[in-house]
This record gives C-alpha cells, structure tokens and sequence, in this order.
C-alpha cells in the first residue's frame, strides 16, 4: 500500500485526539476523564487502522491475483480472482494519482461484476497493472 493511505487515518487521530486534549483540560471532572478515555480510544483506533492498511497485500501467483487483509483473527480475510476468470486489470489515473505514483487497481471478472476486485492506494499500481495483464496474456497464448 502506499503512503497515501495513510492519511485519512493520521488526520483522523490529530483531529480527535486535539479534541480529546481539549476535554481533558476542562475543569470539569467529568470531562477530563472524557478527554482521557478518548485519547486512548483514538491511539487504539490509529494504531488498528495503521496495521490494517500496513497488512494488507496483493499477491500475484500462478492461481490468479489475491488481496489479503486484516490483522485479527476475525477480520483476516482474502478476495481474488483465478486467472482461468479473469478479464483484465486497469489502473485509474488522475494528477494525483500521478504525482504521488499512488493508483487505484481494479481486477476485473470475466463473467460478473460483482467478483471483481477494486484496491485503493496501490504503490506503483500502474506497475502492477502491467504484470498482471502481460501474465494474464502469456497464460493465453500458452493455451493457444
């Protein structure tokens, strides 16, 4: 994943956590302890956002293409598509996108749309896009 992806959490725990800061230094008992409990729920919540998008990987192998996520047991979990029901891969572009070499891939489903598999932030996703789509041609011709 790339760096880009962690921003929206970073500002969410600065935001909070000033406002939780503020709490805390009321003089009303009762808001102090509201400020501390939620710079702890914040700092939890930062770092559970932070391994979640730290874990996540896209692996390429001679299955097909497989996005595996999660850091608890509960919430670990992978989609993917095989090669044999793959259409193709794109990358979507936009200054931005450019700028901070940050993409957001799409793998699409040969036979539904709903199967397909769509990853924000991918570090040098044009670059995975690429791979997947000249892996996925020489599997064909292979076969041909």
């Amino acid at each position: 994943m790339s760096w880009v992806a962690y921003i929206k959490p970073v500002l969410i725990f600065i935001i909070l956590f000033c406002i939780a800061v503020s709490m805390a230094h009321s003089t009303n008992h009762i808001w102090e302890i509201l400020g501390a409990i939620l710079m702890l729920v914040c700092l939890a919540n930062f770092v559970c956002q932070t391994m979640f998008i730290w874990g996540a990987k896209i692996i390429v192998n001679d299955d097909g293409v497989w996005f595996f996520r999660g850091i608890f047991p509960w919430t670990k979990g992978a989609i993917g598509t095989a090669w044999r029901d793959m259409a193709d891969a794109e990358y979507f572009t936009g200054f931005v996108s450019w700028l901070v070499k940050s993409y957001r891939i799409r793998v699409a489903h040969r036979f539904t749309k709903t199967s397909e598999i769509i990853i924000p932030h991918i570090r040098d996703g044009n670059k995975a896009v690429i791979q997947i789509n000249e892996y996925l041609r020489s599997k064909y011709r292979d076969r041909e």
